[in-house]
């Protein structure tokens, strides 16, 4: 993230019904990194993926470290079709932040830093990564399982502006 970047607001959707996919389309190039924030829960299922492009393929990978304040734990997921950045159930309401670097450059994979917080008693910090050399263009929000995110949710993405 370049020195003096600010966050500009792209586009912000608060659910009026519950809904199963939300989708930021035609995402400029003009950011060096895209901010996403999400404040919500569940009103069906539990989870929640991402993917990049409408890339269903085995192009995924996320380590994720988690803990409870008792104890730590963490996981690692290779040849995913999505990443899931929630921890813990969806039917509690969390936080969900993800920074995607260089979404832009065509000529590296995607990675993706993400920090989630469960009231539950959670919270969790994950590296992921997309392997694709493709321009991030479209970001699809997805419940995991044909869950629904629940009305009220708010989903914003962000772009951070070269200074």
């Amino acid at each position: 993230m370049a020195a003096g970047a600010t966050y500009e607001p792209i586009s912000t959707t608060t659910l009026g019904s519950n809904t199963n996919t939300v989708s930021f389309t035609s995402i400029s190039s003009a950011y060096t990194d895209l901010i996403f924030v999400f404040e919500g829960t569940m009103s069906s299922g539990t989870d929640m993926m991402v993917q990049f492009n409408s890339d269903t393929a085995t192009n995924y990978s996320s380590t994720r470290l988690y803990g409870n304040g008792t104890s730590a734990l963490s996981t690692r997921q290779t040849s995913d079709t999505a990443f899931y950045p929630a921890i813990g159930s969806l039917a509690n309401r969390q936080s969900i932040i993800f920074q995607v670097m260089n979404y832009s450059n065509a000529t590296t994979y995607k990675t993706v830093l993400n920090r989630a917080n469960n009231p539950a008693g959670f919270v969790g910090a994950h590296a992921k990564l997309w392997r694709s050399t493709a321009a991030i263009t479209r970001i699809d929000i997805i419940g995991a399982s044909s869950g629904n995110f629940a009305t009220g949710s708010t989903f914003t993405l962000y772009g951070i502006a070269a200074a």
